[in-house]
């Protein structure tokens, strides 16, 4: 948001400079980012003056060249070399003298120095509107009316003469919880509460109903909407160009002026924060205003001429025919000014945040209303607005207004009352600041104390003040207000315990844990727990309890707290993939919000996700695709990295996955994997199939740190043995590795299975595993015999527990 410094100085008395203004308001909350100078010309013709030339003669060397001389109000006359064609003697006209900066229309800045033309010296330039950024004409210099500049002598400045204005502009970062900042007698009003002088609002007095020649009725169907809806009408504008004063003021916060009616409206929106908008009267058929919501997908032509399709929750304002604008957001085509406009419609309003936010992001709008209206507005500002423009449009357009203000008013917001106690006041700040001292900043915060007791008060918010709604708001206001620069810190420090450190140090392990998963190719990703709920909505993806929603949303997209980590991964996917990376290894970790019943959760996750190429193709290594094997290893990996036993797995039954695993561990879920279903990863635009991992974190971390047992490399052969066996498909490898450690706990130290095989000379309803024992004993060698032995009692047991045909 951008305030100018000398605007801002209508309404408060400001002693310091621009750069010490900012410190102060930095100091409230309203952060300065930044201050740049504005012009409206460039260069501010810094430098140059009025002058008259005394003599004009031809240059003795040169057919196209005039010598001159030029009084500035010095004690001497300027030699200048001009080239003009229309230069004459007793001419008032702009001079560049030795030193001056020119900033021509085009092209860079250029200093102007005494030199010798074709041989005769020229201390100086007689300027042209191109040669100093006045206009784009290079026909000849400046020739001054001399009636208007008879008053002025020479050597006055230029600048004065143009009405040039130069200004400091603040750029404030503007929190989305301050709306009542978003202007300029907002910033002021910071300002009055911080420095105590007193804040100047224009005055409104002056307003009268001149006839009630053009009368509009307003009708609100939909009050939630629109909870006030204030108009008024002025016959007999003349629509032309705004004075200099209002289109410097627009100008110096990046506003382009258009014509005097739009210009008011938009210099009092940044003036008072109430956003107002402007209809040609006789655009209203059927003279009457009715506030509604149209049925879905009516067409609407907005100002920039594209048609739009419309919600059912889109606010408009409409005439007794079709809609005329977007309410708070944007205007219609054929209801807005021209230079044909005669007759105005202004409308001041009120509208809901939420439905303001809904309909910008529905259509991509943002604008300087809906910015405002989204983050809400106070009610009881828009008759105030409303006459403030209409006063002005008096003043500069002309006309007369011509009807009794129209005020749709059927529920009054009344002003929110919060008790505070003097101990949280204190405990909050950190310091006991005095009662009076208290109260004298809530006054000057427009906050009123209605009640005053031993231990606590009663405070009473405005309106317009959308942001403090409980105790810890009026805290943070008087601290913002008093100075948090004024709360010292002791010398020393301390608590009521010391703890020892812990000997489990989570953050230590995670980050072990974040370093083994970078050594393995990951990359670490942060996303934002906000997220899009159209992601899940329609969809039954048995995710636990109802998504939190945000309720001072910034936008739809980032409308609710997220329940899964999946969708934020998936978009840094999408975003990866669509900017040519061919392989994905992500991982984060991060927190999954629910509302179960009436209860808030906050669970912790670790989430890894691989998609695209394993591994780059080269001439040693053939190319393939991640698969979700690939996975499943790093699952493993990181169990044995936190020294957990995973004791149980089963099919994963997940709407979020077309099929993967579930990791049990002492009967607590450690976490699932699998393949991304494929219709959940195409809303995202991936073509590729992605394998995704959500595991419990504070199952991972519940061992932090685990202490390993080294051991010495045994002095005793392993050994290796085969065994192929044909089994029902439905038994998986996980039953044979339980069967193996019931069977043989000793002397098997690993099993695993380096072929599974389905077809061809194998049974309908079959399949092979050939399976890889490891056999060792760590006190001596083992003797065919102890082997023979060992794979036999295996072998029974495959055969009488899980039906096995022992393949030769």
């Amino acid at each position: 948001m951008t305030i100018a410094y000398s605007w801002l100085a209508q309404y408060i008395d400001l002693i310091e400079t621009p750069d010490e203004t900012g410190k102060i308001l930095t100091s409230t909350g309203l952060e300065v980012e930044g201050i740049h100078d504005f012009e409206t010309v460039r260069g501010s013709l810094k430098g140059l003056v009025i002058g008259e030339v005394l003599s004009c003669s031809k240059h003795p060397n040169a057919d196209k060249l005039s010598l001159t001389t030029v009084d500035v109000g010095e004690s001497r006359v300027y030699p200048i070399v001009c080239g003009a064609p229309n230069v004459a003697a007793g001419q008032r006209v702009i001079v560049a003298l030795p030193g001056t900066t020119l900033y021509p229309f085009s092209g860079d800045p250029f200093t102007i120095k005494i030199a010798k033309i074709r041989g005769e010296v020229s201390e100086g330039m007689i300027c042209a509107e191109d040669e100093i950024g006045l206009g784009k004409s290079h026909a000849g210099i400046i020739v001054l009316d001399r009636a208007k500049v008879a008053h002025l002598p020479n050597g006055t400045p230029a600048f004065s003469y143009f009405q040039v204005a130069s200004d400091s502009v603040f750029e404030i970062g503007l929190t989305p919880n301050r709306a009542d900042a978003a202007s300029h007698i907002g910033v002021a009003r910071d300002l009055h509460a911080a420095t105590g002088r007193p804040l100047r609002w224009p005055s409104v007095d002056a307003f009268k109903v001149d006839n009630h020649d053009l009368v509009i009725p307003v009708e609100v169907e939909n009050a939630e909407a629109c909870p006030r809806y204030s108009a008024v009408t002025i016959k007999g504008v003349t629509i032309g160009e705004s004075p200099a004063w209002l289109k410097n003021r627009l100008q110096s916060i990046g506003l382009n002026p258009i014509n005097n009616i739009v210009d008011i409206t938009n210099f009092v929106c940044h003036e008072v924060g109430q956003p107002l908008h402007a209809f040609d009267a006789a655009a209203i058929a059927g003279n009457k205003v009715i506030v509604k919501t149209l049925s879905k997908g009516s067409k609407f032509v907005t100002l920039d001429g594209k048609e739009r399709a419309l919600a059912t929750e889109d606010l408009m304002i409409c005439n007794t025919q079709e809609g005329m604008c977007i309410a708070g957001v944007f205007g219609g085509l054929r209801s807005g000014i021209t230079e044909l406009t005669k007759d105005v419609f202004l409308e001041s309003a009120c509208f809901s945040p939420d439905y303001i936010r809904r309909t910008g992001m529905q259509h991509q709008l943002k604008t300087d209303a809906s910015f405002r209206f989204s983050r809400g507005t106070d009610p009881n500002i828009t008759v105030y607005a409303l006459k403030r423009a209409a006063l002005l449009i008096k003043e500069l357009a002309g006309g007369k207004i011509s009807s009794d203000i129209v005020d749709v008013y059927p529920s009054p917001v009344t002003n929110r009352l919060i008790t505070v106690k003097d101990r949280n006041v204190n405990r909050l700040i950190g310091k006991t600041i005095p009662r009076e001292e208290v109260f004298d900043i809530l006054r000057r915060l427009d906050i009123e104390v209605t009640e005053k007791h031993d231990t606590h008060y009663v405070v009473s918010v405005p309106p317009y003040r959308v942001d403090v709604l409980q105790e810890a708001d009026v805290v943070e206001e008087i601290l913002r207000i008093y100075g948090f620069n004024r709360i010292q810190l002791e010398e020393r420090t301390g608590t009521d315990f010391l703890a020892a450190f812990p000997d489990q140090d989570i953050d230590v392990f995670k980050r072990s844990i974040a370093e083994m998963l970078v050594a393995n190719g990951f990359y670490e990703i942060f996303t934002n727990s906000l997220t899009n709920q159209a992601y899940q909505k329609g969809k039954e993806l048995g995710l636990e309890g109802e998504p939190v929603e945000i309720l001072n949303k910034l936008s739809e997209e980032q409308g609710i707290l997220r329940q899964t980590m999946l969708f934020t991964g998936l978009e840094a996917c999408a975003y990866n993939f669509n900017r040519k990376q061919r392989s994905i290894r992500f991982f984060e970790f991060g927190k999954t919000y629910h509302l179960v019943g009436e209860k808030y959760l906050e669970k912790e996750h670790l989430a890894l996700y691989m998609g695209g190429m394993a591994e780059a193709e080269s001439w040693q290594v053939k190319a393939r695709e991640v698969n979700y094997h690939d996975l499943a290893q790093q699952v493993a990996h990181l169990a044995e990295k936190c020294a957990i036993s995973i004791t149980q797995t089963s099919k994963l039954n997940d709407p979020l996955f077309d099929y993967g695993t579930q990791f049990m561990s002492g009967g607590n879920e450690m976490g699932k994997a699998g393949k991304v279903r494929t219709s959940l990863a195409a809303g995202f635009g991936l073509k590729q199939e992605i394998f995704y991992a959500d595991l419990n974190a504070p199952l991972l971390f519940q061992s932090a740190n685990p202490k390993f047992d080294v051991k010495d490399v045994p002095k005793f052969p392993e050994v290796k043995r085969d065994l192929s066996l044909v089994l029902d498909k439905r038994v998986e490898f996980e039953e044979i590795k339980k069967l193996v450690a019931e069977t043989e706990k000793m002397l098997v130290k690993e099993v695993t299975a380096f072929d599974v095989y389905q077809g061809e000379n194998i049974p309908a309803g079959k399949k092979a595993y050939a399976l890889g024992f490891t056999l060792q004993d760590e006190t001596k060698t083992l003797t065919d015999e102890e082997i023979d032995k060992t794979m036999n009692k295996l072998m029974t047991a495959f055969e009488s527990r899980l039906g096995a045909v022992i393949r030769k």
